[in-house]
C-alpha cells in the first residue's frame, strides 16, 4: 500500500492547495476510509476566507463517501472494502455533553476572544473532519470512533445520492425538527442553498402543509418546489415579509428555518413568526446579530429561537440513508458539477462565487 495520498489543505487566508500528505496511521478505534466522493460545504468556505480558525496544514472537508481500506483492532461489525459513510459531526458519545443528549456538543470549547475577529464562540469537537483534525476532501480520511460512527451505504445507492447525508441533509433536517413542526402547519424557509433546501424537504416530511421558499435565484426556488415547497418567493422582486403576512392572514407561520446566516434572514424570519412561533436558526453567522425590539415583541412574545449542529453518528446516518433508499426524496439532484480532486481550487472557485447555478459539487479522488 502507498504512504503518501493527495489531500487539499488550507494554507492561509483564501488559499487551499492540493498537497501530499502521509497516509494516517489507523489506531484500535480508528478505520481508514478511501474517499470515493467528498463535497464542498459552505463552512468550507468560511475557512477560506478566514471566517472560521484552523490551523495551517489542516487537510479542509467533512462530508465522507467512501471505502473501508483498513479497521483498527476493537473495531467491530465492519469489513474491509464495505461502503460506508460517516457524519460530518464524530462524537465518541462518551462525553457529558453527548450522554446529555446533545452529541454533537461533544467536547465543545470556547475560542479566545479575537483569535476569529469575534469575541468567542463556541465549536465543537463533536466536529473534527476539517476543523480539529484532517478531513475529507483527501483520497484517505481516518474516521476515528469509528465504532459509533460508520454506517454501511444500502445495497443500491449511489454516491451521490448519499452524499448529502454526512452535513447537508442532516442540518437541515435537524433544522426542521427543531421547529417543532406540526401537521398542518405553515412553515416559512430562507435561503435555498443545499441546507434550505433540505429544510423545505424535512417540513414536508414532518407533514407542513404550508410551505413558504424564500430566495433570489429562480433555479434554486424551483428544485425547492421539487423538494417540497407549496409558494416560492423570491426576494428580488417582493416585500418577503409583507407578502408572508399576506399568505397567512396576518397571522404569521408557525416555524420560520433561516438557513443562510445573515443579520437580515434572522430578522425577516423573526418578523413573520406568529406569536409563540419558533424561529429555527441553521446559519454560520460570522458577525454579532441583533434582535430588533418590535419583531421581539419586547421579549414578551412566546417565541422560541433554536439554533443546531448537524447530528452525528451511525444511527442518524442510517435513518438518513433509509429516507433516501424509501424513494420520498432525491438529493442527488443537488449534485450539479463534479471535480477531480486535484482541481479542487477551480471546484471552491466555482462554489465560493455561485456560479454556473452550482448547489453541490461531487469531488471525486
Amino acid at each position: 500500500m502507498a504512504t503518501m495520498m493527495k489531500a487539499a489543505v488550507f494554507v492561509e487566508k483564501n488559499r487551499i492547495e492540493v498537497v501530499d500528505k502521509p497516509i494516517p496511521d489507523v489506531g484500535p478505534n480508528d478505520a481508514l476510509i478511501r474517499i470515493t466522493t467528498t463535497t464542498i460545504c459552505g463552512t468550507d468556505v468560511h475557512i477560506l476566507k478566514g471566517e472560521y480558525p484552523v490551523a495551517k496544514g489542516l487537510t479542509i472537508g467533512h462530508e465522507p463517501v467512501g471505502v473501508i481500506e483498513k479497521l483498527g483492532s476493537a473495531v467491530m461489525g465492519y469489513t474491509e472494502g464495505q461502503r460506508v459513510i460517516a457524519g460530518a459531526i464524530c462524537p465518541d458519545f462518551n462525553s457529558y455533553a453527548a450522554q446529555d443528549g446533545a452529541p454533537s456538543q461533544d467536547g465543545s470549547y470556547l475560542i479566545p476572544q479575537g483569535l476569529c475577529g469575534c469575541h468567542g464562540f463556541k465549536a465543537t469537537a463533536g466536529w473534527r473532519f476539517g476543523n480539529l483534525i484532517d478531513g475529507t476532501q483527501a483520497e484517505y480520511v481516518l474516521v476515528p470512533d469509528a465504532q459509533a460512527n460508520l454506517a454501511p451505504i444500502p445495497d443500491g445507492l449511489t454516491d451521490e445520492q448519499v452524499l448529502m447525508c454526512p452535513d447537508i441533509m442532516s442540518t437541515g433536517f435537524k433544522g426542521a425538527e427543531n421547529a417543532g413542526i406540526r401537521i398542518g402547519d405553515t412553515v416559512v424557509v430562507f435561503a435555498q442553498g443545499p441546507i434550505g433546501l433540505c429544510a423545505t424537504a424535512g417540513a414536508r416530511l414532518l407533514g407542513a402543509s404550508t410551505i413558504i421558499a424564500v430566495d433570489g435565484n429562480d433555479h434554486r426556488l424551483d428544485i425547492a418546489k421539487k423538494l417540497g415547497a407549496d409558494l416560492t418567493l423570491n426576494f428580488k422582486n417582493c416585500d418577503v415579509v409583507d407578502e408572508i403576512m399576506k399568505i397567512t392572514g396576518g397571522r404569521g407561520v408557525d416555524a420560520s428555518i433561516e438557513a443562510l446566516g445573515t443579520q437580515s434572514t434572522f430578522e425577516s424570519a423573526l418578523r413573520v413568526l406568529k406569536p409563540g412561533g419558533t424561529l429555527s436558526s441553521l446559519g454560520v453567522y460570522s458577525s454579532d446579530l441583533t434582535i430588533p425590539l418590535d419583531a421581539f415583541a419586547a421579549g414578551l412574545g412566546d417565541h422560541r429561537i433554536v439554533t443546531a449542529l448537524c447530528p452525528g453518528g451511525k444511527e442518524r446516518m442510517r435513518r438518513l440513508m433509509n429516507v433516501v433508499a424509501s424513494g420520498r426524496i432525491d438529493l442527488g439532484l443537488m449534485v450539479t458539477h463534479q471535480f477531480k480532486l486535484e482541481d479542487i481550487v477551480a471546484a471552491y472557485e466555482l462554489f465560493s462565487n455561485q456560479r454556473d447555478g452550482v448547489l453541490k459539487v461531487a469531488i471525486k479522488p
